[in-house]
């Protein structure tokens, strides 16, 4: 197997989008349900302001109840009236309820039961509003990823044959498998779980402030360290992640190569070959996996160790500022603030632990997600101009005017051909291999464009019309027929989908496919196998031409449509052709002596250069290239039918 995947995994890199970026196109996706949005976000507010709230009852609990009424009771033992706030003296930190240092019992048991019944349920309201928006969040993520399914795919439909030639189908499939698993994790879970952490840290980081600048202050010591720790630990996971995913990509281009090339390596014996090669970009997509692994589980310990370093600053310095008197910088600190800022510094390193675990699935998202759009921003080369029209019915004039095509830069593939075919006229193209047969045919459905010249038919440049108008009157024929895993009668009607039953059976017959299909198990309800897998080679053929004849095309195009095949298939395929081909301009690639014998014009190729024109008995009369050609290739076909019409003419006497 041939790989050009490092070469383009490399490309790719260097082409990657920011964080930012990625996330700004992700949102963009996101904008398309704005109402659901809208509950998300309120649903976040209102959840993360009623868990910032339970630090403060917390503390008000304290200071408002517990600490007043043990001042009151107190007589000997542990006296509190040296605390700060013992007095009651100072209430701004109990907005609930008044501070009463002659309240009963009773009063402050009721008091304390009905804040501790208050942050009940502040937890089980935040928990019911989580479970709404973590709902809400995956109902619009599995959206949006069914939005951006339906992009890629209807992108990957209208790239341009240069872009499948550069880029191995595995590869492009992991963007819609692999890609887009790690991004439905993370729209699905991870992402509203960061959302509402971040929010939360920056809420309780803005509440410490407001109730004690200096404390908050102390408190947030260690907030430096977690950021670079952060930051740093994570550039090197998005980028391990990153190539995680191409690496990815390599392994399903090597394993959708190895199934479909399964027969070419058992009959070359290349088994071990292609399993140790498949070795190998396992291997390098675990070694992947495990640098990116290392980073992310590198983060969530780093982040836990400053959390309780964090904690402990708080719980020793309020501790030591209490005992002295409770005074910070013209501030007081009491018992119940201490108890409220030990809780945020616990609440603060949760979701900053949290989102470190997290991180894992965020930064393998965003590294599927800049696959994913990096395959969306691939430029398609063919497109429909501005003011392009529809093709109207055609009579089939082909002319190539001064044509020149090139599929790399600078290395012209045909140099100046000019090709006139008249309707119902067939051109058999002929020359060796790389003479740019192929490239002739592919210009005229714009699977290439020229770089130089016109492609015109009936007097209209096939630029200037739409791509569809135009294939939509083409029929083409390839020498590898691609067939679906579905019923004959719908790969048939693949052109047409419209079709009746009668009119496929129609075509069928004209091809001279319907005894075959009558003796399938089920007739035209059989279910073929994997690329018609089951029919032998030349019933491939004939369906695929079944397929072009109920099209009813003005150009047919064959592309060596009977090389593959013994003589006598190829006299049926030749058969069913010569119906097909009747009244149609046909352009035909020809490796068999009989397409070109039946030609109008025979075109003689070679470097990029129509070399010779004529008929098969003018070029023949010449004795140029084509004389050669035909001494060293063809003549052979001659000595084969003439074999052939002896073996007839036997089992005429036999019978």
């Amino acid at each position: 197997m041939f790989h050009q995947t490092e070469r383009i995994l490399g490309t790719e890199t260097r082409k990657a989008t920011s964080v930012r970026q990625t996330m700004k196109r992700l949102g963009g996706y996101f904008r398309r349900y704005t109402l659901i949005m809208i509950i998300i976000a309120i649903l976040l507010v209102v959840g993360t302001y009623m868990q910032v709230l339970v630090p403060d009852l917390t503390g008000q609990v304290v200071d408002c109840y517990i600490t007043p009424y043990a001042v009151q009771s107190t007589s000997g033992g542990f006296d509190l009236s040296a605390l700060p706030n013992s007095g009651a003296d100072e209430t701004d930190n109990c907005w609930y309820t008044t501070v009463d240092p002659q309240a009963t019992a009773d009063a402050t048991i009721s008091g304390i039961g009905t804040l501790i019944l208050l942050i009940v349920g502040l937890y089980v309201g935040s928990a019911v509003l989580s479970g709404t928006q973590f709902y809400l969040m995956r109902w619009a993520g599995f959206h949006v990823l069914r939005d951006m399914r339906a992009e890629v795919f209807q992108h990957v439909h209208r790239l341009s044959m240069g872009y499948f030639t550069k880029h191995e189908a595995g590869d492009v499939m992991s963007r819609f498998t692999n890609d887009m698993d790690t991004l439905q994790q993370a729209l699905a879970f991870a992402l509203i779980n960061v959302l509402q952490g971040g929010l939360l840290i920056l809420w309780i980081v803005y509440t410490m402030f407001s109730k004690s600048i200096p404390f908050a202050l102390i408190s947030l010591l260690t907030l430096p360290a977690m950021f670079i720790a952060t930051r740093w630990f994570s550039a090197q996971a998005r980028k391990a992640f990153r190539r995680a995913r191409q690496e990815i990509g390599t392994v399903n281009a090597d394993l959708q190569e190895s199934i479909s090339g399964v027969r070419e390596a058992q009959a070359f014996s290349r088994e071990s070959e292609n399993i140790e090669q498949f070795r190998a970009s396992n291997a390098a997509n675990r070694d992947a996996n495990i640098k990116a692994q290392v980073y992310t589980s590198a983060l969530a310990p780093t982040l836990e160790a400053l959390s309780y370093v964090s904690l402990a600053i708080v719980a020793s310095v309020g501790g030591i500022i209490l005992l002295g008197g409770g005074d910070l910088m013209g501030t007081t600190l009491s018992m119940g603030l201490l108890i409220t800022f030990i809780a945020y510094s616990q609440q603060f390193n949760r979701p900053v632990q949290q989102i470190s675990v997290l991180w894992t699935n965020i930064q393998s998202a965003v590294a599927g997600a800049e696959r994913i759009f990096t395959l969306l921003d691939e430029e398609i080369d063919i497109t429909d101009q501005p003011d392009a029209v529809d093709l109207p019915q055609i009579e089939g004039h082909v002319q190539f005017e001064q044509v020149w095509a090139e599929y790399n830069p600078g290395e012209p593939v045909l140099k100046g051909i000019d090709i006139e075919a008249k309707p119902g006229e067939m051109v058999a193209i002929v020359g060796p291999t790389g003479a740019g047969k192929t490239t002739i045919i592919n210009l005229l459905p714009r699977f290439w464009d020229v770089s130089q010249g016109r492609v015109m038919i009936d007097g209209r440049n096939v630029q200037d019309v739409t791509q569809r108008s135009l294939r939509d009157q083409m029929g083409i024929v390839l020498q590898d027929t691609f067939l679906f895993s579905d019923t004959v009668m719908n790969n048939i009607r693949y052109g047409r989908p419209n079709a009746t039953d009668d009119e496929v059976i129609a075509a069928a017959k004209l091809a001279r496919a319907d005894d075959f299909i009558g003796r399938l198990e089920n007739g035209y309800e059989t279910v073929l196998g994997e690329r018609g897998s089951g029919l032998s080679q030349g019933q491939r053929q004939l369906l695929a031409i079944a397929r072009v004849a109920l099209t009813d095309p003005r150009i047919l195009i064959l592309d060596e449509a009977t090389s593959s095949v013994d003589t006598r298939t190829e006299k049926q395929i030749q058969a069913a052709l010569d119906k097909l081909l009747e009244g149609r301009t046909s352009f035909v690639i020809a490796h068999r002596l009989s397409t070109i014998r039946n030609a109008d014009k025979v075109l003689v190729l070679d470097q990029g250069e129509i070399i010779e024109r004529g008929t098969h008995k003018e070029l023949l009369a010449a004795k140029g290239f084509y004389f050669d050609l035909y001494m060293s290739q063809f003549r052979r076909q001659v000595d084969d039918e003439a074999t052939d019409a002896d073996a007839d003419a036997f089992l005429v006497m036999g019978d």
